[in-house]
């Protein structure tokens, strides 16, 4: 049976690759649909809607998986059954993702966690989070070569969706940058290397960032996402357009970025009141 699915896996690894996912799709994508096969207990050709059905069932209210993890299975499985071989599933419905208002920090708590730095590229990796509003991957994979420094800008490579977009660079930081990569000695590839010489991951971002917010006495779960989510906020807050927000992101559609006007207290205090018309 193991081998049977390890076939049947290879399979949508490859499909997968061919259609250009990002490797950690692809991780996500295998780990799901094996899950499904050790949970129903059927080789692939044998499963039908209703095994996906039970399964996402299960998730529901057995495991108490959120909404957004549960369709995340739903669409590793559904590309498998139905891309790869060829189901034509296409009854089965999730809960609708509940869109939670982003949590920010205020201008005072990204300067106490910029402030509360030790090194120099852990400061200028929690100013180029915040100054970009890139996600953590963009960041860890963006190179000196994307970043133009009279313009103040950065070309996010291949980001999410596999799309190229520019965002904005701060004139301070583009400075230290400057200063931080002439002292490392290197004027190309990676910005943020390991001490061998590879990229950070994905986990040393987070805890660059975690320690810093204790060191700096911030009570709220800081999360280099939580900078993005800053940085759009605090952009909506002095008057920038969501649409140019939404470019600056990287997000598709713009009832992604519309979020954050939930979250701008700026932008509900520059309402004024009918009543006051009156």
């Amino acid at each position: 049976m193991t081998e049977s699915i390890d076939a049947f896996l290879r399979k949508l690894e490859t499909e997968l690759k061919i259609r250009g996912f990002s490797l950690e799709t692809v991780k996500a994508y295998l780990r799901h649909n094996r899950a499904f096969l050790e949970f129903i207990n059927k080789k692939p050709g044998s499963v039908y809607e209703d095994d996906i059905k039970t399964y996402l069932a299960h998730l529901i209210s057995d495991k108490k998986l959120s909404a957004s993890t549960v369709a995340l299975v739903r669409s590793s499985l559904l590309f498998f059954y139905n891309q790869v071989l060829g189901k034509g599933f296409s009854r089965i419905k999730t809960p609708k993702i509940k869109r939670n208002v982003p949590e920010v920090l205020s201008k005072e708590e990204v300067k106490a966690l910029i402030n509360a730095c030790r090194s120099d590229k852990s400061r200028l990796l929690i100013e180029l989070l915040y100054s970009s509003g890139l996600r953590v991957s963009e960041c860890l994979n963006l190179r000196v070569e994307d970043i133009d420094f009279d313009e103040k800008i950065c070309v996010v490579k291949q980001g999410k969706g596999k799309k190229d977009r520019i965002t904005v660079l701060s004139e301070n930081l583009a400075q230290s940058l400057k200063a931080f990569l002439k002292k490392q000695g290197f004027s190309s590839g990676i910005i943020f290397k390991n001490k061998h010489g590879k990229s950070l991951s994905v986990r040393n971002a987070q805890k660059i960032v975690s320690r810093a917010a204790r060191r700096a006495g911030i009570d709220k779960r800081v999360t280099p996402h939580k900078l993005r989510h800053s940085f759009a906020t605090h952009l909506l807050d002095s008057g920038v357009s969501i649409r140019v927000i939404q470019e600056l992101l990287g997000h598709s559609n713009l009832q992604t970025t519309q979020i954050y006007t939930r979250v701008s207290r700026e932008h509900i205090k520059g309402v004024r009141s009918p009543l006051d018309d009156l």
